[in-house]
């Protein structure tokens, strides 16, 4: 039978609309009723549709939902699939509840309007039963639309909405093909996905930082975050008017020198004055190239490394900015607060090498610039060069060419020696202790922190 349908989208929505098992409600706050109407405009939509429900005015929604702070968010989202799907069973279980299985499709969406163009994102979610009165499974998104338009933004919006409920009822087994299968029927640039969660019965296989990482892999988010729980989160949520404090580096595996360095910056960023009572964010950052194991990504070299610092408590981002100046761009999307960065000597000339800054139109000059005009303070820890010679940020020889302007940055403090370090950890390099924990040399177990040898040891990662 050849397919009377012109997009992929529309063919899933038919599809479930002729499938008589599949039965819920649509509850859509802003960016109109877009998921819903897709399925009315394919036909047979009674086959699905039991009810749907835009609560457009603030005062209404309350009505329903009850009040709330911030109407676009994971909180808003919860309260209306709690609601929603409790509606559907006291009314329809007993009636069709043996046949059918239930679900509830609610979003809250900030789209771009005559009065708004600020950034355009939203919630959307799916609770559901996989077969007739079976325990509730839930998968939910955070979205960011990025078309000019608002027609635009609805269409994409209702595209990703079908793809969600279609990978839910026929993806669910296969979760990386379902994440994968969410922007499909979308040309690349249209729509971000920064988080997604899994949870229920039906996925109880389904590892949330894994989906996390697949985000990046697969192009539809520049970063995503976890908290030591495991817990995926939005960096819009994470970072909201908050100063930030974060580490890079490849943590394979996390060492007492890179753990030191981070609570040395933290001790110091917490002393400034405009941070008093405001306690920061603290993340350790993996960007892609460092997870990046002999030409390949390697997922349990992943797990291990999240493994360990998840042990001390440690927030994960993991991100495709390998320059500093596009991580710092990218945590301005979300806070205005001060910024700080951890990192090693070698760190710092990597940041001061003008060779990685040739595709920019003003070079390192503009690097620099992007990076230090918000309120960005690096800490720079101490290092032993080669030749066992101490070196400090105070005495770092930078190029030449911009040797006055390093020594001005120093003299403003958005450079700042950190002067709280443990010299006796300097020798520590993350790649020494991975060759004594694969050759099951016990000294490694002096070069971690307790936690973390503890977890290494127990686990038997990194072997």
């Amino acid at each position: 039978m050849t397919d009377p349908f012109t997009s992929k989208a529309d063919t899933k929505a038919f599809q479930l609309n002729m499938d008589r098992s599949v039965y819920g409600t649509f509850a859509e706050i802003g960016a109109g009723q877009e998921v819903a109407r897709r399925f009315f405009a394919v036909g047979g939509a009674s086959g699905t549709i039991a009810k749907t429900i835009s609560a457009y005015d603030m005062a209404f929604s309350d009505a329903i939902y009850g009040a709330c702070q911030r109407y676009v968010s994971r909180d808003r989202l919860r309260t209306m699939l709690d609601h929603e799907f409790a509606l559907l069973v006291e009314r329809l279980d007993a009636k069709t509840g043996s046949e059918r299985s239930f679900f509830v499709y609610a979003n809250t969406v900030a789209a771009r309007s005559f009065r708004r163009h600020d950034e355009s994102h939203g919630w959307m979610g799916l609770r559901f039963q996989k077969t007739p009165r079976s325990p509730l499974n839930e998968i939910i998104i955070h979205v960011r639309m990025f078309d000019t338009e608002n027609l635009l933004q609805q269409e994409a919006l209702g595209i990703v909405g079908v793809n969600l409920i279609y990978g839910a009822y026929y993806l669910g087994d296969q979760p990386e093909k379902l994440v994968a299968s969410l922007t499909e029927d979308l040309k690349p640039g249209r729509i971000g996905i920064d988080m997604i969660r899994f949870s229920g019965p039906e996925f109880a296989g389904v590892d949330n930082r894994l989906m996390a990482l697949r985000l990046v892999t697969d192009g539809l988010t520049q970063a995503a975050l976890f908290r030591a729980d495991g817990e995926v989160v939005n960096a819009a949520d994470a970072f909201y008017k908050k100063p930030v404090l974060v580490e890079r580096g490849s943590f394979r595996p996390v060492t007492l020198l890179t753990n030191d360095m981070l609570d040395s910056a933290l001790t110091a960023f917490v002393a400034e004055e405009k941070l008093e009572s405001d306690p920061p964010e603290v993340l350790m950052e993996i960007t892609m190239r460092n997870l990046i194991v002999d030409g390949s990504l390697d997922l349990r070299d992943f797990l291990d490394r999240v493994d360990v610092l998840s042990a001390l408590g440690r927030t994960v981002l993991i991100s495709q900015h390998a320059e500093f100046f596009r991580l710092v761009h990218y945590l301005r999307l979300y806070t205005d607060r001060p910024i700080g960065l951890p990192l090693g000597i070698p760190a710092l000339a990597e940041i001061f090498d003008p060779q990685y800054y040739t595709e920019l139109e003003g070079g390192i000059l503009e690097a620099l610039g992007r990076l230090f005009k918000t309120g960005v303070s690096l800490y720079a820890y101490p290092w032993l060069n080669p030749q066992g010679h101490l070196v400090t940020a105070q005495d770092f020889d930078t190029h030449p060419a911009i040797r006055h302007l390093y020594a001005y940055l120093i003299e403003k403090r958005a450079i700042r020696p950190l002067e709280n370090s443990r010299p006796e950890l300097l020798k520590i390099r993350s790649r020494d202790v991975l060759r004594l924990i694969r050759k099951k040399n016990p000294e490694w177990k002096n070069m971690v922190p307790e936690l973390a040898a503890r977890v290494i040891s127990e686990r038997g990662l990194f072997a």
